[in-house]
């Protein structure tokens, strides 16, 4: 796929299925994952461990991801987490030295522009986004870099007088109590809740050799590289070969580049597995791939990383996956989850989830299907039922659904109207006819559709939306609009730089699940004729004329 006139041979399904093929064994090779690094969890490794081995190559990642108006990070409200984060790293490799060729003015260069930055982001009151622990990750960032502007009133470094006797305010939003209380319960020797694992780094101090936290096998702590320095003490920094340094040696990437989470072998085996058997896509499937996803399962359901609590999201997405590829087990660990009119995704969460509940719909639905004598019947029956519901309950006025995994609402809105189309029936009909409406109406001018830009990801699901859910309009709208889209995706060749759309602490990037979901649109655009036609003529330079309703914005 490497320009729109591959279009004939990459629509054989012969193609389809070997790029899917390619997928999985990368996959089977790869027991961490692929995940684009983040600027928030590179900066407190920097911070939290900078005699651990490849600290240069962090703090040069973090240089060279600083934009031109000093921040970090996606657009809007999320570039205030990473940016807290970059910043308060400058501030400590000054204090600390750079080393290695670093010149430290490029550092208090960067550092002030962070200063600017963050001044200007709080004094707007910015609306936090609705990412992990954001409600104690900023005012920990805060509190810190106000520890280190304080300590600029005694201890002035060159380039930064002008910060002496400044403050950053602590916006709304963050819940400084919660996060007092927080690390007062962990300093008087009370237990880290395993939710909380994954944030360790808000802890403070206290986190270091925190006893009811535990490494797993391989050394990091919550899935996070930030959570596994925060947790290394002073005797294990020093110690060469420690399990929690290889752990960070692992993780880091070629360009010094941390990513949010790892490994998350489950989470990107599900999602790429589902979606492709969910298109339709003929591919191999390893038993041994297969077995390792099972092996996930304990009594509460799958997570989707070691070191990560279970959740409902991982164990659905997991439990749909093995149901598609004939390989189903029971689904009875998804009844703790069950509030009565939704699933949450872990116990006491602060924003219930569209794309989980879609994602439990699809998992029962799909169990509904293929196995005709279910124990339980009644009861899986009345749960589609009631997240129906929910789902139709919990979509926007506009046809679209949002979701606090994803920036985009195109990602939210291709799980729920899928899911709703395959499973909801005459109940989820009109939401998701809503859906298709808001999609076709959202189209960009160039075939691509996006939250803030045109990205072959969003593009992935709009098209998804468009052909999973038996959508027809008058004079081909669906058809033709699908078709644009996919000579997008056929423009933009095999590029893997994808923004950060997905939530974590910071917006990421799930590099292979996107190249799946891109694959899949595409396959979809091949198995349907006339779309497929349409497509091949755009290729071959034909003109499409847009219908008038498309592009609206």
């Amino acid at each position: 796929m490497n320009s729109c006139e591959s279009w004939p041979q990459w629509a054989s399904e012969g193609n389809g299925g070997s790029r899917a093929a390619t997928l999985i064994a990368e996959m089977r090779t790869d027991p961490t994952g692929s995940f684009a690094p983040s600027c928030y969890e590179t900066g407190r490794v920097v911070t939290l461990a900078p005699s651990a081995p490849g600290h240069p190559e962090r703090v040069r990642f973090l240089l060279a991801g600083q934009r031109a108006d000093g921040t970090w990070g996606g657009p809007d409200g999320y570039a205030l987490v990473p940016t807290l984060s970059a910043t308060e790293a400058m501030l400590t490799t000054l204090r600390l030295g750079t080393g290695d060729g670093i010149g430290s003015t490029r550092v208090a260069r960067a550092a002030g522009a962070g200063l600017r930055a963050l001044t200007r982001l709080l004094s707007g009151r910015p609306a936090l986004p609705d990412t992990v622990a954001v409600e104690l990750i900023v005012p920990a960032l805060v509190g810190d870099l106000n520890a280190q502007l304080a300590t600029l009133d005694r201890a002035p470094l060159p380039g930064l007088d002008s910060w002496r006797g400044h403050r950053l305010p602590v916006p709304g939003g963050a819940n400084e109590d919660l996060l007092a209380r927080l690390r007062a319960a962990v300093r008087h020797g009370e237990p880290v809740p395993h939710k909380l694992w994954h944030s360790l780094e808000v802890v403070g101090e206290a986190a270091r050799g925190a006893p009811s936290v535990e490494p797993v096998a391989g050394g990091g702590v919550g899935c996070s590289p930030a959570a596994t320095a925060a947790w290394l003490d002073e005797r294990a920094l020093r110690t060469p070969g420690h399990p929690g340094l290889r752990y960070l040696r692992t993780a880091q990437a070629a360009d010094g580049g941390m990513p949010v989470a790892a490994p998350l072998a489950l989470f990107e085996r599900s999602w790429v597995l589902s979606t492709l058997a969910d298109a339709g896509i003929r591919f191999p499937v390893p038993a041994d791939l297969v077995a390792s996803m099972h092996a996930e399962f304990g009594e509460h359901g799958a997570a989707g990383g070691h070191g990560l609590p279970p959740d409902v999201d991982d164990t659905a997405t997991a439990l749909y996956a093995l149901t598609l590829l004939h390989s189903p087990r029971s689904a009875e660990c998804l009844w703790e989850y069950d509030t009565g009119d939704h699933f949450r995704c872990f116990p006491a969460e602060r924003t219930p989830s569209t794309s989980a509940n879609a994602h439990v719909l699809q998992a029962v639905g799909a169990l509904l299907g293929t196995r005709a004598a279910l124990p339980g019947r009644g009861r899986y029956e009345a749960a589609a039922r009631r997240v129906t519901a929910w789902l139709r309950e919990h979509q926007h006025p506009d046809g679209s659904w949002t979701d606090k995994w994803h920036a985009s609402p195109y990602y939210a809105t291709a799980c729920c109207a899928t899911a709703l189309a395959a499973y909801g029936g005459a109940a989820g009909a009109g939401a998701v006819h809503a859906a298709v409406d808001w999609v076709l109406g959202t189209q960009r001018a160039d075939g691509s559709w996006g939250h803030w830009e045109g990205t072959s990801e969003e593009t992935a699901y709009a098209i998804r939306t468009l052909l999973r859910t038996g959508a027809a309009r008058p004079g081909g709208a669906v058809e033709r609009a699908a078709a644009l889209g996919g000579a997008y995706l056929l423009a933009q060749g095999d590029r893997t730089d994808f923004p950060a759309l997905w939530h974590d602490k910071d917006l990421y990037t799930p590099v292979r699940i996107v190249r799946t979901e891109v694959l899949a649109a595409l396959h979809l655009v091949s198995a349907r004729p006339g779309v497929a036609a349409l497509t091949a003529a755009h290729a071959a330079g034909a003109s499409l004329r847009r219908p008038d309703r498309i592009g609206a914005r």
